[in-house]
């Protein structure tokens, strides 16, 4: 069975990024974690350039994807890094380099803290990994349809959850 849209994607993968040497640093490893990546194919579970790589491939394909910024998590938007107020992190320990995940416009976001001067904390919204290219090793270990109540979710679920049982987040 071939990946199109409306199908849950089951696979392992190897994130790393290109340094300035054109060496890479592994990000992430599924496989080292034992735990596979599931996502269901055509509605923005993962980035845009992975999702567009995996259409079509089939169970035991291996691919090698090379992801630009805009086809990964984006480019780095200078405006994103703004000066917020000490009280807005509560009693969190901040230090630079310290992350948060807070709500933005468009859904969770996480905030990196860049600097802490007094009651003023630099942060930065980017995603972290906004402009870097990025390098997956992917590995195709399963494909099969979606349930519906997986399409009324918008992303995969438990075996044997019930449509009936879960709110539809399609908007009337």
């Amino acid at each position: 069975m071939s990946i199109t849209a409306h199908q849950v994607v089951t696979l392992h993968y190897v994130l790393s990024d290109v340094l300035n040497d054109s060496s890479k640093q592994v990000l992430d490893d599924s496989q080292a974690r034992n735990k596979p990546l599931e996502y269901l194919h055509g509605h923005d579970n993962i980035v845009p350039g992975l999702e567009n790589a995996l259409a079509g491939q089939a169970v035991g394909a291996e691919l090698s994807v090379q992801l630009m910024p805009a086809d990964a998590y984006g480019l780095r938007n200078e405006a994103l890094i703004q000066e917020v107020s000490r009280g807005s992190f509560g009693n969190a320990e901040l230090t630079p380099g310290s992350r948060f995940q807070t709500e933005g416009e468009a859904g969770p976001q996480i905030v990196t803290v860049l600097e802490v001067e007094g009651d003023r904390v630099t942060v930065d919204t980017n995603h972290p990994l906004a402009g870097r290219t990025l390098n997956y090793q992917v590995t195709i270990l399963d494909v099969r349809d979606a349930t519906r109540a997986e399409l009324a979710k918008g992303h995969p679920l438990p075996p044997g959850t019930e449509h009936s049982k879960v709110e539809d987040r399609k908007v009337l």
